[in-house]
């Protein structure tokens, strides 16, 4: 996961932060080369203040430079001799933070906040920290309170709402891209997320109008005719649906997902002969969506092609195996081939899955909610 673009597109933090007071320099009266004309009674404290200070501030010049591993090793030098030094876990978190060590970076965040519980910037990048993680609700909830400080912010109100997307708190994430609207109607971006939010509340008709903005305000944006077209799928308005998925393949003719749906409507459609090149391109492009894999092991079981049938609902299975479908058309195939016991415990293991299949749009999209925000248009 990209953590320099978590960090400084999304929020714009850009530069470690220069402590106040002592952290930023020697005092004018005070001897740059450490000879001071102070009283000796005070010489054991103030050494080990002045040894951390430089530490420190090699620690900033060393992450001005973007070293950041040689920037944490200061800082951690600073932190041994002198663990309250003004913003210096700040500094120390950022380091970790642009390196992606996202557990070091919340611990630093963690520390910054314990002694400045007003800091901002330490409870945004404490959950961009959880985000990277991937860990979505810790996430929200931090990014929630640092947006209640700043709440004309949009990068970290548009990083929130992913983060409740991501999370599928879709109550949170309507509301937050609600918000975005108001202020910029015309981002693509921003309705195609909000689409996938009122999707995820079972409010499909609203979400589908969500992407028609979005199609309308940029129709060359990526993913935007596939969401509406499989959107137009779930509401089984197949026409209309393989309209915008022809959009897509124009756009990007290996897109997988469109490739798919496409396919599994000629399927449907009961015309094979069409949906079979269509879902061969699917799997061939890239690993391919799950019902590539069951809808070509539909047809090849329809052709008797047992193995290659075998094949395909393997892998449907290997992509999520919590679901029943996959596991009962494989009992099918081994019922065909005369393999009774592995039918037989197919056919188990269908009636004993129970997890009801994730439909929404935003699983079809991406497999995997780790990565980078997005950022507002």
């Amino acid at each position: 996961m990209g953590s320099r673009a978590i960090g400084l597109a999304v929020l714009g933090l850009l530069a470690p932060v220069c402590a106040q007071g002592p952290m930023q320099s020697h005092e004018g009266g005070g001897n740059p080369n450490g000879n001071s004309s102070a009283p000796h009674h005070q010489g054991t404290v103030q050494n080990s203040t002045h040894s951390a200070l430089e530490h420190a501030q090699l620690g900033l010049s060393f992450a001005k430079q973007e070293k950041y591993k040689e920037a944490v090793l200061e800082y951690r030098k600073a932190a041994s001799l002198d663990p309250a030094l003004p913003r210096l876990q700040l500094n120390l978190g950022l380091a970790e933070f642009k390196q992606g060590q996202f557990e070091a970076a919340i611990s630093a965040f963690r520390n910054a906040l314990a002694a400045e519980p007003a800091n901002v910037q330490a409870r945004m990048l404490l959950g961009m920290s959880y985000y990277g993680q991937g860990k979505f609700l810790d996430a929200a909830k931090n990014l929630k309170l640092a947006s209640q400080s700043q709440p004309e912010n949009n990068d970290l109100l548009f990083t929130l709402a992913q983060s409740c997307l991501w999370a599928k708190d879709y109550t949170c994430a309507s509301e937050e891209f609600r918000t975005l609207l108001l202020r910029d109607p015309d981002s693509a971006n921003t309705h195609m997320l909000m689409g996938e939010a009122l999707d995820g509340l079972g409010k499909t008709s609203e979400a589908i109008a969500e992407f028609e903005s979005a199609v309308k305000s940029a129709p060359q944006q990526p993913n935007a005719h596939f969401g509406l077209g499989y959107l137009y799928w779930k509401q089984q308005r197949y026409s209309e649906a393989a309209s915008a998925f022809h959009s897509e393949l124009t756009l990007d003719p290996d897109h997988a997902p469109a490739l798919a749906y496409l396919g599994d409507i000629a399927w449907k459609s009961n015309r094979p002969e069409e949906a079979l090149p269509l879902l061969q391109h699917a799997v061939e492009t890239t690993q391919g969506p799950r019902i590539a894999y069951l809808d070509l092991a539909s047809i090849y079981d329809q052709q008797k092609k047992y193995e290659a049938a075998e094949a395909a609902l393997r892998k449907a299975i290997e992509l999520d195996p919590t679901q029943a479908d996959a596991h009962y058309q494989m009992g099918r195939v081994y019922q065909a081939t005369g393999k009774s016991a592995e039918a037989a415990a197919e056919m188990h293991k269908a009636r004993e899955l129970h997890a009801q299949k994730d439909d929404s749009l935003r699983g079809q999209i991406s497999s995997s909610p780790v990565k980078e925000p997005q950022t507002q248009e």
